[in-house]
Parts: C-alpha cells; sequence; structure tokens
C-alpha cells in the first residue's frame, strides 16, 4: 500500500529511483544475489578437497580493494563471509555498487549469469545502474529525475501532473509494476498538455500539436519526433493497441516514456502565455 507522500507525489523523485541512495530492499536484494550466485554455491565456502573458491575472492578482496594486510584475513571461510557481510551492509550505498564492481570483475570468466542475475534486482527495485560489460553504467540521470519531478510538482497543472504521477507510480510499484498502462498515463499528460496551450479540449495530440506549431509555438522538427513517438504506441489498429498489447513491455519501456513525455509536458507549458496560466 503506497504512503500518503506517494500519492501525492510528496516523496522525492530520486528515493522512487535509486541514483544518489540505496533503501534496505535494493542492499538486502542484492545481497541475497550473492547469495544465490556464489555463498550458497557448491565448494564456494566449503570443499571436500582443495581450497573454497572464497578464499580466492577474499585474498584477492584484502590485496586490491580492501587493501588491507593480508595477514589479517580470517583463518576459516565463514569467518571470512562474516567480515565481507559486515562491511555490505555497513558501507556507505555508493561503496556496495564498488564492491559488486570488483566481485563481478573477480568472475568475469564465469559467464554472464552473476550480472544478468544483479540487473534484474537493479531493474526490479529501480536502482539507477545496470552491469553492462562488467561495469556499472547509468541508466537514469540527475536531469532526468528533474525533469519528471517538475512534471509531477506542477500544482498549476492538476490534471497533466495527475496523469504524471500516476505513470511513475503504476511504473514504481515494485510489488505489480504495470508498464504498460504507465505509457498510457505518460502520453495522457502530453495529450492533456498539448490541449491546453492549443486552446481545444476536444483535439486529438495530433492536432493540438499542429495547432501550436502553426502559432509559431512549437518547431516542426519536435512536432513531428513527437508523432512518430506517438504512433509507436498508437496506430491503425486502435489508440496505443499496437504497441501496448505486446506482451513483454519492460521498465526501461516505461522509463522511456515517462522521461521523454515529462520533458516534452515542461517543454509546452511554457508555450502557454502567463495568463493562461
Amino acid at each position: 500500500m503506497k504512503t500518503f507522500s506517494e500519492r501525492k507525489g510528496l516523496k522525492p523523485i530520486s528515493e522512487v529511483i535509486q541514483i544518489e541512495s540505496m533503501n534496505e530492499a535494493l542492499r538486502n536484494s542484492l545481497w541475497n544475489a550473492l547469495d544465490v550466485a556464489l555463498w550458497s554455491a557448491e565448494d564456494f565456502i566449503y570443499r571436500d578437497y582443495g581450497e573454497p573458491h572464497i578464499q580466492q575472492l577474499s585474498e584477492s578482496l584484502w590485496f586490491h580493494y580492501f587493501k588491507k594486510p593480508i595477514d589479517t584475513r580470517p583463518d576459516q571461510p565463514d569467518e571470512v563471509l562474516s567480515e565481507i557481510r559486515e562491511y555490505f551492509f555497513a558501507c556507505p550505498w555508493n561503496e556496495v555498487y564498488d564492491l559488486l564492481e570488483f566481485i563481478v570483475s573477480h568472475f568475469q570468466h564465469s559467464g554472464p549469469s552473476l550480472p544478468n542475475l544483479l540487473n534484474t534486482i537493479l531493474e526490479r527495485e529501480l536502482s539507477g545502474y545496470r552491469f553492462v560489460s562488467g561495469h556499472l553504467a547509468d541508466v537514469t540521470n540527475q536531469e532526468e529525475l528533474a525533469m519528471i519531478d517538475d512534471a509531477v510538482r506542477d500544482t498549476r497543472f492538476a490534471g497533466v501532473s495527475s496523469h504524471i504521477t500516476r505513470a511513475l507510480e503504476l511504473y514504481a510499484d515494485r510489488a505489480s509494476p504495470d508498464y504498460r498502462n504507465s505509457i498510457k498515463e505518460s502520453i495522457s499528460a502530453v495529450e492533456s498538455i498539448a490541449r491546453l496551450v492549443a486552446k481545444n479540449p476536444n483535439a486529438t495530440l495530433g492536432d493540438a500539436l499542429r495547432i501550436i506549431e502553426k502559432n509559431a509555438r512549437l518547431h516542426s522538427a519536435l512536432k513531428d519526433g513527437f508523432l512518430k513517438l506517438y504512433g509507436y504506441t498508437s496506430d491503425e489498429q486502435g489508440i496505443r493497441h499496437a504497441m501496448l498489447d505486446e506482451p513483454k513491455l519492460t521498465a526501461a519501456d516505461a522509463r522511456f516514456f515517462l522521461v521523454s513525455c515529462s520533458a516534452f509536458v515542461n517543454y509546452l507549458k511554457v508555450q502557454l502565455p502567463t495568463k493562461d496560466i
């Protein structure tokens, strides 16, 4: 169940899409991924013959990551894991990512299963980062978050902001995300502001944008670009039918439309004469 702050759009967007923070659910889930992929794997902590895999990892960690004397490493594998765990849950959020990168690099020849599992968690918990070729890369930046935030918090256009708020809620629902309807709400926000700027409450999005272009408030390239984007979710089968019937709409699809539509909403708002606001 969403909190009052989340329903009203009062919670900072940066806390929904995690860029400069890491909530408990994300940190716990990343640790669980390491547990499933490594700690609980056969021969990792305990091995009947030879050295368990954690010994090689810990030697590399103490030497290259922690930069501690190797002879301070605990003798027992379970004690080594205990120290890694203590660090993982106590360190700042950015150091969790540093550690994950180091571990992924250490196992880079073992295939893509570990980074793929971590990426599944990062996407589910709305982290702003993903593993790409063994390194964590931004998938959302502060400028994009600011665009969404501006669109959500502008109370002058209640109908517009309510669509963006709902799009964000549907995208950010960790228990049951609804990417299809999130995209619908993002497009509806653009339709709503376009009708206001065009002063035609019954106009389609295409008609509204053409009116705005005719009044010299919208460059034709911007109009054409957004109509093509809109066409991606629409086409002759009916409003938003083609794309939105795709069975595998992803968080990336919903995020793209949320950011793009928020930016376009903010752009169109400044085209309104001050007396109309």
